[in-house]
């Protein structure tokens, strides 16, 4: 009889406990305290305000259309070599914010107390990517030479394992067109020393004797800068540069009784505001 009463009970209990839990839910309803409108003596939600009122907060917008200005100097050296002495300058500065920017570039130089070979870019930049832009715009070469002026049209960014790209094509008076390839590298050996490997590239579809290029690949432009910051701004630096030129530009190079290939030391400044 004993174990009879005990088998009944959990029976018991599994068969009559949800009807207990639901009926105290049913008596516990809280629906008639979500919404509607507040109590006559409900707190006057700004009384810790001391009569300010909310809106809008200055100096916490996100500026994301911002324009902004940068200029940098990523070389104003001293150039040596065997049979030149010179300067060299390669500077760039844009205007604009996130996607769209006005673009300026020369790239060029002095030797002998003569202007050699320059170039200068106006380019419109707009973002296509995270980490690319594309650049068009106008070119004009002068120094050494009839100036020439072209239409670019190219790409700017950085490139995986952060090596800075450019990429541009260019079309001429009288049907010329011009490729030019550069890449750059900073590695970072300290926290203050830098060293940056770059390449140039430069190609022509049509000779220019007067300038002394030659159809097909014309100059490459190999350089070992070693620079100290002084500031995150501020670096001088000291290194080494190879430039060589290939096929007709070469023969255009020989006649004119200057070297195919030279290696000149440089010392300068890098530096960005």
């Amino acid at each position: 009889m004993k174990g009879t009463v005990l088998s009944v009970v959990p029976a018991f209990v599994l068969v009559f406990m949800p009807v207990v839990v639901v009926a105290q839910a049913s008596s516990n309803d809280m629906s008639s305290m979500q919404g509607g409108p507040a109590p006559a003596d409900a707190r006057d939600p700004n009384a810790y305000a001391d009569g300010l009122e909310t809106g809008h907060m200055p100096g916490m917008d996100m500026a994301d259309d911002a324009r902004r200005a940068y200029v940098l100097i990523d070389r104003l050296e001293a150039v040596h070599a065997r049979d030149r002495h010179g300067q060299a300058l390669d500077a760039q500065a844009w205007y604009g914010g996130d996607l769209d920017k006005l673009w300026i570039k020369v790239d060029g130089g002095r030797s002998d107390g003569r202007l050699d070979a320059t170039r200068t870019e106006a380019l419109w930049d707009h973002a296509v990517a995270s980490y690319w832009s594309l650049q068009s715009g106008v070119r004009r070469d002068f120094g050494a030479g009839p100036g020439r002026t072209w239409a670019a049209l190219g790409l700017q960014g950085i490139a995986p394992y952060w090596f800075d790209v450019q990429a541009m094509a260019y079309v001429g008076e009288g049907g010329r067109t011009a490729l030019r390839f550069e890449t750059e590298y900073d590695a970072r050996i300290t926290e203050r020393l830098i060293l940056q490997a770059d390449v140039k590239v430069d190609a022509f579809g049509r000779d220019d004797v007067r300038r002394e290029i030659g159809a097909g690949l014309s100059k490459v432009e190999a350089g070992l800068r070693l620079r100290y910051e002084v500031s995150r701004k501020v670096a001088p630096y000291f290194g080494v540069m190879c430039n060589r030129t290939f096929g007709n530009t070469a023969r255009l190079t020989r006649d004119a009784r200057d070297p195919v290939q030279r290696v000149e030391a440089v010392a300068g400044l890098h530096a960005w505001f």
